[in-house]
């Protein structure tokens, strides 16, 4: 009967301690507090650099029924699937 009424009492009390403790102002400047320090610098990223041309100017040609640059998409694929099934 005494455990009843002290448990939830202890319960209590240890939350309260773990909210105080999570609130205390003892952390380092800036942390948590949402500030952001004065001593960070910050620098813009460089530009990347322009895609590398590996084709030679050539254009792609256009992919053709088998190729693996075909689109995939629904109708595509039911007409591989019955290219592959046995004919009867």
């Amino acid at each position: 009967m005494i455990m009843k009424r002290f448990l939830p009492a202890l319960l209590a009390s240890a939350v309260l301690t773990l909210s105080l403790a999570a609130c205390n102002d003892e952390s380092p400047e800036g942390a948590g507090t949402g500030d952001a320090p004065d001593d960070v610098v910050t620098v813009p990223l460089p530009p990347l650099p322009p895609a590398v041309d590996t084709t030679g100017g050539k254009k792609a040609p256009a992919p053709a029924a088998n190729s693996p640059l075909r689109e995939l998409s629904a109708p595509n694929a039911v007409e591989d699937i019955k290219k592959m099934q046995p004919q009867m």
